[in-house]
């Protein structure tokens, strides 16, 4: 912050001069108040930190690998929208292996990967029939990402990604991006770098997909790999600020890969035990480090948890806590969301609590409360 003064003669402007040479301290102090180049930004959100990473100047439409295929143009002066009463209705009264649920504006989905569907509504109460199907064009779909122009859907055994246009209260299927890799998994849209990164679960390449300003249509900018995760299932990926961080899958060497989100260049690694090798997801909440643990190193999923360690650098220890006694234990924890303040846990194996919701406090998990 500077504020730039033209000099004037000081024998018409004297009580201005005066005034300013008074002001100077308290506007000095106020400067210093209002800038804080080197405050610690630790304690604030990843969305919110100073992270020295800027959206890309170049538009996608200049500089691609590939142009997603249009599907149907919402714009085109043929385009019939589908009456309210013909948007198809969720008939199933429950979920088979939910693996992710999200919220954009006012609506939430779930994606229910072993009923090859993605499902929507205004609101986590009513029952399941209630709600209404965005897509069922997928086989075996993990995740939904948004920025609020476009929804990208993975469609894991197909190698695809699906994109989503959303016009007078109905969702289309208006892209779609084919040969993505082997088995995309996990998309997470990030708002500072403006970019969806689509993971490919089983060769460790992921997909950077952006779109142009004022444009929903989605180019595949760049494709980037972590060579240690080749022949590796890797479930998923966590953004935070300049940072990417990998869990260790099956087979594989047992660790966290932190990694440079501009380069990919691997930053730092922190050994696991080979009982929770097997992961699904890192989530930093409360000031602690949450990890879903599907299997152990030879793929059993009695070893299925969720833990909690103040530092990655403690896994290798076995200094973590075993957190799963809060939900009722038992089944195999997936991903895990922030909605509004709370967090929401997919979950598998247990009829009836495929979906929780709980809050992350200063003490802990609470508020715990099974779902769906």
């Amino acid at each position: 912050m500077s504020h730039n003064f033209r000099k004037r003669p000081i024998k018409k402007h004297l009580s201005f001069y005066l005034l300013s040479l008074f002001l100077l301290p308290f506007t000095a102090g106020c400067l210093t108040a209002c800038d804080m180049p080197d405050a610690d930004q630790s304690n604030l959100p990843a969305m919110t930190q100073d992270t020295g990473l800027q959206a890309p100047t170049q538009l996608p439409s200049e500089n691609h690998l590939r142009a997603f295929t249009t599907v149907q143009n919402l714009a085109d002066e043929n385009f019939t929208p589908t009456a309210a009463q013909d948007i198809p209705r969720n008939s199933l009264a429950d979920l088979s292996v939910p693996t992710y649920v999200t919220k954009v504006e006012d609506t939430y989905f779930i994606v229910d990967c072993y009923h090859d569907q993605v499902i929507y509504h205004d609101n986590l109460n009513d029952p399941l029939t209630d709600w209404q199907i965005l897509t069922s064009e997928i086989d075996k779909g993990h995740t939904l990402a948004s920025d609020g122009t476009v929804y990208l859907v993975d469609d894991t055994e197909g190698n695809r990604v699906l994109v989503f246009e959303k016009k007078e209260g109905a969702f289309y299927h208006t892209q779609t991006l084919d040969e993505v890799g082997n088995r995309p998994h996990y998309i997470v849209y990030d708002a500072l770098t403006d970019t969806f990164y689509v993971w490919s679960s089983m060769n460790g390449e992921m997909y950077l997909c952006r779109h142009d300003p004022g444009s929903p249509q989605m180019y595949l900018t760049e494709i980037r790999t972590i060579g240690t995760l080749k022949e590796t299932y890797v479930r998923s990926f966590t953004i935070d600020g300049n940072d990417i961080y990998f869990v260790s899958g099956i087979p594989g060497t047992p660790a966290i890969i932190q990694a440079d989100l501009s380069t990919f260049e691997v930053r730092k690694t922190y050994p696991v035990p080979d009982a929770i090798a097997g992961m699904v997801q890192l989530t930093f909440a409360g000031g602690d480090c949450y990890i879903t643990v599907s299997t152990d190193i030879s793929g059993s999923q009695d070893y299925a948890t969720i833990i909690r360690a103040k530092n990655l650098k403690d896994l290798a220890d076995g200094n973590y806590e075993d957190i799963y006694e809060n939900f009722i234990g038992g089944g195999t924890p997936y991903y895990i969301t922030a909605i509004d303040n709370s967090y929401y846990l997919t979950e598998h194996r247990i009829p009836g609590h495929a979906v929780w919701k709980f809050d992350i406090t200063k003490d802990g998990v609470g508020n715990v409360e099974a779902v769906y």
